[in-house]
């Protein structure tokens, strides 16, 4: 009913301060989480998750061992000098943070003009859907390691490509 609706929304909003709330306790953490936000297609949920599977970019040297951590990295399946098949995502991953980064992807793809070219691109390619998007997610691990580590909110290139 529209009772029940009304009740959750409120309560999703509560929960969303009450993050916001703690995030805002260390400086720190605060000002990671406003360079993860600043990245098109990742949001609040997912900053968090960033922060707390990376324990504030410290467990990872970067944005490939995080990728691989996450599920999202590839790799070739090979046995001494012979390589077979296509390359293939390893099953040993943090499904959730693979979950999260699914539905980032997706919006980043239909928020972020240069994803939304790239995919486009890759598909006109004759690339599998479900791989180009894991390239998306890719990307955007490796744009969220790249605000953290330079200490700058993103910055679309695009804005940059305009010459009046």
């Amino acid at each position: 009913s529209i009772v029940q609706q009304k009740l959750i929304e409120k309560q999703i909003n509560d929960t969303d301060k009450q993050i916001e709330e703690t995030l805002k306790e260390d400086e720190q953490v605060q000002k990671h989480f406003d360079l993860i936000n600043s990245v098109i297609g990742i949001g609040l949920i997912t900053a968090v998750a960033f922060l707390i599977y990376t324990q504030n970019f410290t467990a990872f040297d970067n944005g490939r061992q995080f990728a691989c951590y996450a599920g999202v990295a590839p790799f070739e399946h090979s046995s001494g000098s012979s390589i077979r098949g296509k390359t293939k995502i390893s099953p040993l991953a943090n499904r959730k943070m693979k979950a999260l980064l699914s539905n980032c992807a997706s919006a980043a793809i239909q928020h972020d003009p240069e994803l939304k070219l790239y995919y486009q691109r890759k598909l006109e390619d004759g690339k599998v859907k479900m791989s180009v998007l894991n390239a998306v997610k890719a990307k955007l691990i490796n744009r969220v390691f790249a605000t953290v580590n330079r200490g700058t909110k993103y910055v679309t290139i695009m804005q940059y490509s305009r010459v009046a």
